[in-house]
């Protein structure tokens, strides 16, 4: 604790941050976002936080690794503060939580069954060599532009038994 304020004892920025591990600019954002009340100062201008705040900060950091919004956090702060049990603002809150990531793990899953089916379309071998510095199939007869549809690049007309 500082020892400059003898009357009101706390932690400057630099001190608050390295106690519950993130930069000064974390916790000056948080003051600005509302999550954390303004401290006191120094007679010098010099946030003082109280002890409280390595607490506060601790949770407000606990809630953001689960993926709560800053506005979410804010609300179970503004029900804790008022010295109600925050456990159902709390299980609502994760409960839209789980069914983000369930609806993120739909979408990735869905991606991913894409990229897998893209893969096994792939040629191989086969495959014609693009001309260097295009993406056009480098063959006899003439250029055709790389088709996204087919996965040897050529056009729906290929006979070269790639498609």
């Amino acid at each position: 604790m500082t020892t400059a304020a003898a009357t009101t004892p706390g932690y400057q920025v630099a001190e608050l941050a390295e106690l519950v591990g993130v930069r000064p600019d974390t916790i000056r954002y948080y003051e600005r976002a509302g999550l954390l009340p303004p401290p006191p100062r120094t007679s010098a201008g010099y946030r003082l936080y109280p002890a409280s705040t390595v607490d506060r900060v601790r949770f407000i950091r606990g809630c953001a690794r689960l993926g709560l919004r800053l506005i979410d956090i804010a609300d179970l702060l503004a029900v804790r503060d008022t010295g109600v049990c925050p456990c159902e603002p709390a299980e609502h809150l994760l409960q839209r939580r789980i069914a983000d990531i369930d609806a993120e793990l739909a979408r990735l899953s869905t991606l991913r069954a894409e990229l897998v089916q893209m893969t096994g379309a792939l040629p191989g071998q086969t495959c014609l060599n693009p001309k260097p510095g295009t993406w056009l199939p480098d063959r006899e007869g003439g250029e055709q532009p790389m088709s996204i549809n087919n996965s040897c690049g050529c056009d729906e007309g290929c006979d070269e038994g790639c498609c």
